[in-house]
């Protein structure tokens, strides 16, 4: 069975992918690849594909950015399955989740500032910050300091098989150590948020960039603590640009032209390994997708974690995934 199809009592598979970009720009070239890769894996499984907003961090979202990204998926002939979900919308989830771990003992509340974990963390973390101490985590929050709420995590190791990475695993104690799910701002973080929202909307594939690959142990954690069914992951590639950053709004990534309409879909298929004729480059949109579903493989997808925007703009044949990669993520040093 495809690790992404979730058989229900009834003996009936189900898949259910998603695609959530954050509102803080115009879609660009690299959320757009995201977005077909989550859109056609889960055509090809005959699954769902919904949408969700993710714009918990509202100083960072610009107006008008959702309705622009909406609209570009539509133009592209993107078809998603009921209402678009928004985080913003969602906080009492959030929140509910965040009541269950504290009763059971999972969070902690945590006074300490950035300043104060980097003069007394040994190394860095994953994510560019430092690994956290465990200053509170015995109780040495201080009174009458705004806090934030972290997550214990044991000294083992988490291991799962990604779909286009291979083998991935990492110590979480040793990469992270205890994180944070609710920001002393009072703003839910990112990897509470994600996991709440994917449970409950049933999701049971995520197609992403693989810039989330070290999030992906931390996600899989709380979804152990939570009790919740834990999705199948398959990381891209993430795109950059001819100086090897990463697109993003942050670096300018150029937003998409979505009246380019197939063109501008099969580049951003081929930068995936798949091979695409002439003919169904420049072909009607609808044309496009009936063929791109039937030739979706993820086996095609390169089993690395990024290539530059310049391979999207010739066709790439062979499957460059035949033997997945065992990626070990170590703490540093």
């Amino acid at each position: 069975m495809d690790p992404s199809m979730r058989q229900d009592s009834s003996g009936r598979r189900d898949y259910r992918g998603r695609f959530a970009p954050s509102p803080t720009g115009a879609l660009h070239f690299g959320s757009l690849v995201a977005a077909l890769a989550s859109y056609l894996d889960a055509r090809a499984n005959r699954g769902e594909w919904l949408l969700r907003i993710e714009d918990l961090d509202q100083a960072r979202t610009v107006r008008g950015a959702s309705d622009a990204i909406l609209h570009a998926l539509d133009r592209l002939g993107f078809e998603w399955t009921g209402a678009v979900a928004v985080q913003s919308q969602r906080v009492d989830l959030y929140q509910a989740a965040l009541e269950r771990l504290r009763l059971a003992g999972e969070v902690y509340p945590c006074s300490c500032s950035r300043r104060d974990i980097a003069a007394r963390a040994l190394a860095s973390a994953h994510d560019g910050g430092r690994i956290y101490p465990g200053t509170c985590r015995t109780g040495g929050a201080r009174r009458h300091h705004p806090a934030a709420w972290r997550l214990r995590v044991a000294d083992c190791e988490i291991a799962f098989d990604d779909r286009v990475q291979g083998r991935f695993r990492q110590n979480l104690a040793q990469a992270v150590g205890d994180f944070v799910v609710l920001r002393a701002d009072a703003q839910f973080a990112y990897q509470l948020a994600v996991v709440v929202d994917d449970a409950e909307q049933g999701v049971t594939a995520v197609v992403r960039g693989a810039d989330l690959l070290d999030s992906t142990p931390r996600q899989i954690w709380l979804h152990e603590r939570l009790a919740l069914a834990t999705p199948s992951y398959a990381h891209l590639p993430v795109v950059t640009d001819a100086a090897g950053e990463k697109l993003s709004k942050q670096t300018r990534a150029a937003a998409i032209d979505a009246a380019q309409g197939s063109p501008l879909l099969a580049a951003a298929l081929s930068f995936l390994g798949h091979a695409v004729p002439e003919e169904i480059r420049h072909a009607p949109i609808r044309d496009f997708w009936h063929w791109a579903t039937s030739a979706w493989s993820i086996a095609h997808v390169p089993a690395v974690r990024a290539l530059p925007r310049s391979l999207s703009l010739a066709p790439v044949t062979g499957n460059t995934n035949q033997n997945a990669n065992e990626v070990v993520a170590r703490p540093a040093q």
